[in-house]
């Protein structure tokens, strides 16, 4: 199978904390829309399999209007069974829900939403420049339980200002509608935010470690005993409800990305899309593509697997690297993982299946155990 990311660069305001690229809404879409399918006429021979899922990302692609919509999908339809797709999702913000939209995107093919709650206090939405309200996203999910259609809602952890009960609170609020799927981030302070910059000039602090650890937990004990697999640090799931598109990053599936800031793999090369909204737009047009190989050694190959099989439950496959990468890397690692493994608390262990893991109560120190190990 093939997955196919489409994303849609368009906001009606920019959160504190997004370092995804995106920027505000103009007259621009339609224009961009065209690009899309310029670059998917031009690029959908790099999917050697066939395209199961898809994944509207943004951005906010729950902006679009549906006459928009409607073209892209009927443009990528021209080539993909879009009534065969294992996932079709588009992400959206709450005030975007309805039951009237759910359906008219059901109508489309698109059998899966990802909501952005991120919190339901409204000092927390504020401190983030989140726009809609905690009414706004409790409407979107009794709308969404009322349809019957699979979904995955978001939260952040970490929030500036927010006590471990506030953070008990939120997830709790969402569990109590019982989401297929459900991710939860620790807030990140990334570099070139508004977020950042705030936290650089003292306007907010940084939670510590020791309340984020407390949060974490909770997270994890409440997810286990409310019947959620914790398959990936930030991602749980019901049985069998587990993300199919995004699964596949972490198993190094090829897919295929279209749109500004957007990534591709096709099993070997990397690439990715300018940032340049204009340039993309008038380029595809007149048939060129956009992309850039990244420059990646079968070394850089083998650590990005390490990195993202190690965020999983299902972990690092030593049959698999081997015959993907080879024994020499893969004899390399595991000499590196010996002295993590059989301390009397490992930072590695073996699951069920032999392959390597991080055990769930060490997911959040992953990056310090990756500088241990990689090579």
């Amino acid at each position: 199978m093939a997955g196919l990311y489409i994303h849609i660069p368009f906001c009606r305001s920019k959160c504190f904390y997004c370092d995804f690229f995106s920027k505000g809404e103009g007259g621009e879409t339609d224009a961009y829309v065209d690009a899309l399918l310029a670059e998917w006429r031009l690029r959908k021979v790099e999917l050697d399999e066939e395209v199961k899922t898809i994944y509207l990302g943004g951005g906010t692609p729950s902006l679009m209007s549906d006459k928009q919509l409607h073209r892209l999908i009927a443009g990528i339809g021209s080539y993909v069974e879009i009534n065969r797709l294992q996932e079709f999702t588009i992400e959206a913000n709450p005030e975007d829900i309805s039951i009237g939209k759910i359906n008219t995107w059901r109508g489309l093919g698109i059998n899966r939403i990802s909501i952005g709650i991120q919190s339901f206090n409204a000092r927390e939405l504020s401190a983030i420049g989140r726009q809609h309200s905690a009414e706004a996203s409790t409407l979107a999910l009794e709308a969404l339980q009322q349809s019957g259609i699979n979904y995955s809602a978001d939260l952040i952890y970490g929030l500036p200002g927010q006590s471990i009960e506030d953070w008990t609170e939120n997830l709790n609020r969402l569990l109590s509608f019982r989401p297929p799927h459900f991710s939860a981030y620790l807030l990140s302070y990334e570099p070139g935010t508004r977020l950042y910059a705030m936290r650089e000039n003292g306007k907010v602090s940084e939670s510590d470690e020791a309340t984020v650890c407390r949060m974490y937990d909770i997270l994890c004990r409440s997810a286990e005993r409310n019947g959620y697999g914790h398959y990936e640090i930030s991602n749980f799931a019901l049985p069998g409800m587990e993300g199919r598109h995004n699964s596949a990053y972490w198993n190094l599936t090829p897919y295929l990305g279209l749109g500004t800031s957007a990534h591709s793999f096709d099993g070997f090369l990397r690439r990715y899309n300018p940032l340049n909204i204009r340039q993309y737009v008038t380029e595809t047009a007149e048939g060129k593509t956009v992309y850039e190989i990244d420059d990646e050694t079968n070394l850089n190959r083998f650590n990005d697997y390490v990195i993202t099989s190690l965020r999983t439950r299902d972990g690092f496959c030593e049959d698999f690297a081997e015959t993907k990468f080879g024994s020499e890397l893969t004899t390399r690692f595991l000499s590196n993982c010996r002295m993590l493994l059989p301390a009397s608390q490992p930072a590695l262990k073996r699951n069920v299946t032999g392959n390597i893991i991080i055990p769930e109560t060490l997911w959040l120190r992953s990056d310090a155990i990756f500088r241990e190990i990689i090579l």
